[in-house]
């Protein structure tokens, strides 16, 4: 068997199943079709994380890319409909804002619409942001259809919750379907190639030895070959991002399904409420410097609002990112890379984002060290830019009554989010780097619903005489809120679909 730094790469092995492993098999053999062949290693006997049950809008490209129909999608993982998270008790206790996948108003070329709006409040207009933003409006009223507007104005962006479990399955069987072949078995050793260090092989613990020439390592925290056989390091972020335990309970599901997510800030973390056709899923994300395990228990059942349907599982983790994801032969996916808290629904996405990364550097003709680069250098970027997005609902914050809240506000900040912070206090400007996964409405709803008020709004609005700026503003409110009546509710628009998939197949 020849080094794959040398070799023309055929043969992918995926070290590991569950969300990640399926939607690695499932889009590398979607995209590169008969180029490789993919095996998969992955034993019943061990379980997955699944705390990750919201996504963001771009799992719908995924779906579409892998041909998947949404009304058998919806009806096979229990999914609903997710237009946003609601924050509440983050800013101050009681207090509570949206972080929508639309956008306040509409922007103007040049200048974005919250400067219209600033200068209205400061002229007394008492409409708060969110009124404007249609996603706000549904999530508020419990409604939903998918629109094909004309006007970007009026566009619904939305994105899932699912059972992360059926969605495993879900991707499983398109999978299979398309060639990928599981093998099941637990990994006993790794084999390197002793000149360079690459991985060879896997030895399972039935004696079977899987070959190949590009491994892909999904095998959550522990990492088992991006860092038990090749060690590739760990930059710790717990000093930023100080949460390092997670407690996680499905209950009973409410009799209206609400399309968004809800993050109910705690004293030492937050806890997640994400609704599914057939029970809500509930957790407590938390500092253990802060709050005992049992006591982050006694906090979570505490503020369940519906019956549990089991015993809440205790998930341990360290902020943080792979210090090389790509390195020799072994790409490392999912958790095994690196996790950021479920704060953002951002875990899903890092999976899909890897592996569109990954293919679009596809080591066709070996493994080489300008693509290597090349892909740790995106990664990286990526996990600092959505870091700094997270870290930015901890640090700006009001809460005098919590000692973790109150450690928040004085943690030294990378510089990146600092000058992204000091341009929106002084006048409202909204600095995005490139490639980063948050649009500019989505760092002023968090800006300043953590209480930002910037000193100042851009210059060009004045050019708009108040009279018109406030005929503009009550305008567009009327247009925003024309839509929402229309508007099946939400379970009207699940049971729909659900219920139209069931007769075609029948």
């Amino acid at each position: 068997m020849h080094d794959p730094q040398n070799k023309t790469i055929k043969r992918v092995v995926i070290a590991g199943g569950g969300t990640a492993g399926w939607l690695t098999a499932a889009l590398m053999k979607k995209l590169l079709g008969q180029a490789v062949d993919i095996t998969l290693i992955e034993s019943e006997a061990i379980g997955t994380v699944g705390v990750g049950e919201a996504t963001i809008p771009p799992i719908r490209l995924v779906n579409q890319v892998l041909g998947i129909d949404e009304a058998q999608f919806l009806h096979d993982t229990k999914a609903t409909i997710k237009l946003a998270i609601k924050f509440e008790n983050w800013k101050t206790k009681g207090q509570s804002y949206y972080h929508t996948f639309g956008a306040p108003g509409k922007s103007m070329a040049f200048c974005h619409f919250h400067h219209y709006w600033l200068k209205a409040r400061q002229q007394g207009h008492k409409n708060d942001l969110w009124v404007y933003d249609l996603n706000y409006q549904a999530a508020e009223a419990g409604r939903f259809a998918q629109i094909n507007a004309k006007d970007p104005a009026l566009e619904l962006p939305f994105a899932y919750h699912f059972d992360a479990s059926l969605y495993a399955q879900y991707l499983r069987k398109i999978s299979e379907e398309m060639g990928v072949v599981r093998k099941e078995g637990k990994i006993a050793r790794v084999a390197r190639f002793s000149d360079s260090g690459y991985v060879k092989a896997l030895h399972l613990e039935s004696h079977d030895v899987i070959e190949g020439d590009l491994f892909i390592d999904c095998t959550g925290f522990k990492g088992l070959l991006i860092e038990g056989a090749l060690g590739a390091g760990y930059d710790d972020w717990s000093h930023l991002l100080p949460c390092d335990s997670a407690l996680a309970v499905p209950s009973e599901r409410h009799k209206d399904t609400a399309p968004y997510t809800r993050s109910i800030a705690h004293d030492a973390g937050w806890q997640w409420r994400i609704p599914l056709q057939h029970r809500n899923g509930n957790g407590h994300v938390y500092s253990s410097r802060y709050i005992s395990d049992d006591d982050a228990h006694a906090t979570l059942m505490g503020n369940l609002d519906t019956k549990p349907l089991g015993d809440p599982k205790l998930i341990k983790f360290t902020t943080g990112r792979r210090r090389k994801q790509w390195y020799k032969n072994v790409v490392a996916v999912g958790l095994s890379s690196g996790f950021l808290e479920p704060l953002e629904s951002t875990s899903i996405h890092l999976i899909q984002s890897a592996i569109v990364r990954l293919i679009q550097l596809f080591p066709h003709k070996g493994v080489t060290s300008s693509l290597t680069d090349e892909y740790n250098k995106q990664s990286e970027l990526e996990f600092e830019q959505i870091r700094d997005f997270l870290v930015l609902h901890y640090t700006v914050n009001e809460r005098t009554d919590s000692a973790f809240f109150n450690d928040m506000r004085s943690i030294t900040l990378p510089d990146s989010l600092a000058h992204k912070i000091e341009l929106f206090k002084e006048n409202g400007v909204l600095q995005r780097e490139q490639n980063d996964l948050f649009l500019e409405s989505s760092w002023l709803q968090v800006l300043y619903g953590q209480g930002i008020t910037p000193k100042d709004y851009h210059g060009l609005v004045n050019s708009v005489p108040d009279t018109q700026l406030n005929n503009m503003l009550t305008r567009l409110l009327e247009i925003k809120k024309e839509p929402i009546s229309k508007l099946p509710t939400h379970d009207e628009y699940i049971n729909g679909m659900v219920t139209n998939y069931k007769r075609s197949m029948s």
